[in-house]
């Protein structure tokens, strides 16, 4: 019985709260109706100044090739090299083509003139992207036969046919909304009870160490599982995407990744004294999980000792596991790896919650 009244105090503390209640409903509202646009691994708008050398009729199809372009905003014709180079220093261009003189000589008689492309690789993405795209229209217009070869090839994209980037990253932004949700909420909520002097009526209470980290843990699951559902009908009803695989294995997922970071968040808050403290320690692993957890790159592009950590980061079993229900449509044969292992870390930093909760009788 004692649990029962214990979580409806949890209860009563976060309605009574002005600020959480609102941060729970509008958070993953922003999340959802948001980053999706932004999050888009997908370089456009490349600004691009051309050099023409030849002046001749089909180094202007080529210039125009260029400026017809989605990809690329054209920044106009400078006569000289030096010129088009003043522009990248002055950051109003992210890359330059020269054409070199006797383009349309060189192509008549069957030659391969040298086109050169240079590239603004402050941004590194940016500048291979652009080069890359830019390559692959002056070999089309260099060598038509080429084009013509590539053309027929045939790809085809399973699962994400269309390529559509909000489909990859809706899943990923699940485990965002979900780690800051059950993460920062409960490292705050301790902390907030120590600041605040009730922590002490706990402890001298017959309140046991586990009935208390149950009440402090259950109403963020109870949350969690709010904030899927809110994601999952945001998903549907904005984007028109919905869920490939099962619903109950997304929340199972979510579930387990809800144990493992409120659990984490109450370890932070035990050995934490103040609020400020409590934040910027979750923060610091929060972000090291999330970079290191395959959401923006694959994480076998990773150095050897840095792809090692995945093994202990439960991010980047949420993700893949997410994505594989999600997008792929895959059963718990597909992801019963990943379960076991949310469901081990998340074990763990359970039992190490209640352990290092310090209750002075």
């Amino acid at each position: 019985m004692s649990l029962k009244y214990l979580i409806q105090k949890e209860f009563t503390q976060i309605r009574r709260n002005a600020f959480l209640p609102r941060l729970i409903v509008a958070f993953p509202i922003m999340i959802m109706c948001v980053m999706p646009w932004v999050m888009n691994m997908e370089v456009k708008n490349v600004k691009v100044a051309v050099v023409d050398n030849d002046r001749s009729t089909l180094s202007q199809q080529l210039v125009h090739s260029v400026e017809a372009s989605n990809y690329f905003i054209f920044k106009g014709q400078q006569p000289t090299y030096h010129g088009a180079l003043q522009q990248v220093e002055r950051s109003q261009c992210d890359v330059v083509m020269v054409i070199p003189q006797d383009y349309e000589h060189d192509v008549a008689l069957g030659r391969h003139p040298q086109v050169m492309i240079a590239a603004n690789a402050v941004n590194g993405t940016k500048g291979s992207m652009g080069s890359s795209y830019l390559s692959q229209i002056v070999t089309a217009h260099v060598n038509p036969d080429v084009a013509s070869m590539q053309s027929r090839v045939s790809t085809l994209f399973l699962y994400n046919k269309h390529l559509n980037f909000k489909l990859f990253m809706i899943p990923a932004l699940f485990a965002i909304v979900m780690m800051l949700m059950t993460g920062f909420l409960p490292a705050l909520n301790i902390v907030g009870e120590k600041e605040a002097g009730t922590i002490e009526q706990i402890n001298v209470t017959p309140v046991s160490k586990w009935a208390f980290i149950l009440a402090k843990l259950i109403p963020y699951w109870i949350i969690a599982l709010f904030v899927i559902t809110v994601c999952l009908l945001l998903a549907w009803a904005v984007y028109g995407i919905t869920s490939a695989g099962p619903l109950a294995l997304i929340y199972l997922l979510a579930l387990l990744l809800a144990l493992f970071f409120s659990s984490f968040g109450l370890i932070v808050s035990n050995y934490s004294d103040t609020m400020q403290q409590a934040i910027f320690v979750m923060w610091f692993f929060v972000v090291v999980m999330l970079l290191l957890s395959g959401l923006f790159t694959p994480t076998r592009s990773m150095p050897s000792w840095a792809y090692a950590t995945t093994y202990v980061n439960p991010m980047c079993y949420f993700i893949d596991a997410m994505r594989t229900v999600f997008v792929r449509g895959g059963g718990i044969a597909s992801i019963w790896h990943q379960v076991l292992a949310l469901l081990g870390i998340g074990s763990v930093m359970a039992a190490w919650a209640v352990v290092s909760y310090k209750k002075n009788t």
